[in-house]
């Protein structure tokens, strides 16, 4: 049975999500190629981490499996056609459904009930959205192909994960990835942060520039090469990840009883800096979508 020891509460509030304009349609994004393969996985052994701003030192005692980018654009419009070719997924007009069996419910103090149902895995019908109908089939925007996908809902993601026998990462499980075991580092890459080591508020990364606001980057752009003149740090995990800091808050598949919200790591390309430390933290309803919210899959 696996089994996650934390020795120590954490203690971490919870931080608002801080929503953003869709990028002007006028605006097309060029495509740039990262060489990052965002259909690859990194083992992560068990063993002990330091977790949290205390460093508190916690167990994770089963090796586990945890994909080294954010699930993109491409692949999500993947799913929606092979989930909607063998009936796992729904419609409702034109948005994609999926079937959750609720969440139990104790009707604790400002809780909400989760009931069984089918909720909205993703607002295609949001402006921002990169993924669209091509005829018959969805297709990633191409210049947005390798680009996290966003405006997916919690629904969403874990519909994702589980269509192929996968899950949400836990919040440990997610912060041992991110972080490693050598150090107590409070960034995926080490002590500091600068401008061009991730995708985050005023970063000025080569995308916000040419857009002239917040966008996402392709999964793994920071990656120690230099793009049209924009020189950029290598910002990977100890384990290899990549975007374990900015461009897009991540789902993480915890559900605490008397909660009704799930939770969300790593900021976003709207997150100060600050908010990038790998034990920050967000909330939201499960059925929250935002162009700054996607996920990544892990498996045993």
């Amino acid at each position: 049975m696996k089994k996650t020891t934390l020795l120590l509460t954490l203690g971490l509030a919870a931080l608002l999500i801080v929503g953003c304009q869709p990028v002007n349609a006028a605006y097309q994004a060029p495509f740039i190629e990262t060489g990052i393969d965002p259909d690859s996985w990194v083992t992560i052994p068990a063993g002990e981490f330091l977790s949290g701003q205390e460093d508190v030192e916690v167990m994770v005692d089963y090796d586990y499996e945890i994909m080294i980018t954010n699930v993109t654009n491409a692949q999500y419009a993947e799913f929606l056609n092979a989930a909607a070719a063998d009936g796992s997924i729904g419609f409702e007009g034109a948005i994609p459904v999926g079937y959750h069996p609720g969440d139990p419910f104790q009707g604790y103090k400002h809780e909400e009930e989760i009931l069984e149902g089918m909720y909205e895995l993703i607002a295609l019908d949001d402006a921002g959205v990169r993924i669209a109908l091509d005829g018959d089939t969805y297709a990633s925007l191409p210049a947005y192909i390798n680009h996290p996908v966003t405006q997916v809902t919690w629904f969403g993601a874990n519909a994702y994960c589980q269509y192929y026998d996968w899950q949400l990462p836990t919040e440990i499980e997610w912060e041992k990835a991110a972080r490693g075991v050598e150090d107590n580092r409070p960034f995926p890459w080490g002590e500091e942060v600068e401008r061009n080591y991730a995708n985050y508020y005023s970063s000025h990364d080569l995308f916000e520039k040419m857009a002239g606001k917040s966008d996402t980057t392709p999964v793994g752009f920071y990656n120690g090469q230099t793009y049209e003149g924009y020189e950029t740090h290598d910002h990977a995990s100890p384990y290899g990840l990549y975007d374990m800091a900015g461009n897009v808050w991540q789902w993480v598949g915890d559900d605490y009883e008397d909660q009704h919200y799930r939770y969300l790591r790593g900021g976003s390309k709207e997150s100060y800096a600050v908010d990038l430390r790998v034990w920050k933290r967000n909330s939201a309803g499960p059925e929250y979508f935002s162009p700054n919210v996607g996920f990544r899959c892990a498996r045993d």
